[in-house]
This record gives structure tokens, sequence and C-alpha cells, in this order.
């Protein structure tokens, strides 16, 4: 493939491309024309880009998400990492369109994501993420892992108890909004 193509396909400019296949670091040869033609079994060890990601339910818990941020940067550092990122949000777990964590998943540059806790990155669904990523030479690095199964399970639990709350709650509030509005509508 050209040099252009995989620069896209690793998701690096094509400058950076060049320079490393300048260096030696990818393979391939120049065609006399000049175009670059890198090999479809080369393998490039790119060097990791970890991206913490911390993340609170609520605004209230703002405090909290800057220490967690921290206790993750000295979980880093004593790993060696360096770090690229730190990514913080304010949104529930059971929310599936955080604009930052999507963002984050689908930027095919970062190899390694940390999280505290499963349940920071998202409430369901951890798995189908960590598998997505997988196929991509990517992964999760979950600090605090869960002791037991009956931990994960009070969890799931307490997450699906949550979220069915939240929807009960909203669609609550959602009325009484609509009816505030319905009884000013009709008093003008």
């Amino acid at each position: 493939m050209k040099l252009s193509q995989y620069a896209k396909k690793v998701g690096v400019t094509y400058r950076t491309a060049w320079r490393w296949y300048q260096l030696g670091k990818i393979n391939g040869y120049q065609m006399p024309s000049g175009t670059i033609i890198i090999t479809e079994e080369e393998k490039l060890s790119l060097p990791e880009k970890v991206v913490i990601y911390a993340r609170v339910s609520s605004s209230e818990n703002k405090k909290n998400l800057d220490t967690q941020a921290k206790r993750l940067v000295e979980y880093c550092m004593a790993k060696g990492w360096q770090i690229n990122q730190i990514v913080k949000e304010v949104g529930s777990g059971v929310n599936d369109n955080r604009k930052k964590l999507l963002k984050l998943i689908t930027d095919p540059t970062v190899t390694i994501i940390v999280v505290e806790h499963k349940d920071r990155l998202t409430r369901f669904g951890f798995n189908y993420i960590e598998s997505l990523l997988s196929l991509s030479n990517r992964r999760i690095e979950v600090v605090n892992l869960a002791d037991t199964g009956k931990e994960d399970l009070l969890n799931d639990l307490v997450s699906i108890i949550y979220s069915f709350c939240a929807r009960l709650y909203g669609q609550r509030r959602a009325k009484r909004k609509t009816e505030i509005i319905t009884k000013e509508l009709e008093q003008k």
C-alpha cells in the first residue's frame, strides 16, 4: 500500500509516516516515480499513547474527579508510562452518548485507556468495548478490578436500579414541565 494509505490506516499524518520510513521503523521501498510502498504485512509497533479517563456522575462530585485523575496519574507514573492526555467527564455511566468518551474510543492513535474501575468507563457493555478495542491492538487498563464475581453482580444490580430510577424520575420531571407549559398556554 502507498505510504499515504498506511498513514491513514495507523492514524498518523503523512509526514510522521515519512519520518518513520526514513528512520527505518517501517519497511517499504521507493518506486522510480518516487511513490513509497509499504508491505501489507508490516506491523508497526507504535509508541503507546496512554490516555487517562476519569468520570463522575454529577457535578457535585467534581472534587472526586480531580482526585480520581490524580490517582490514575500516579498509577501510570509507577508503570513508567508517558501520559498523553487526561480526559475528565461528568456524566452518567449509563449514558452511551458521552462525547469525550466517544471521541476517545474512536481515536485510533490511543493505545491504552486507563480507568480506575470498570464502571468509570461504562456501567454496561464494558466487555464489548474492550473486545472492539482489542481488534485494533488497543486496550483498557483497569486499575481496581473487583475481587469477586459477587461484587460485580451487586454492582450490576445497583446500576440497573439506578438506571431505571433515573429514567422514572426523568419522565416525571418531563411530565411536570409539560403540565406547567400547558397551564401557561391555557392562561394566555
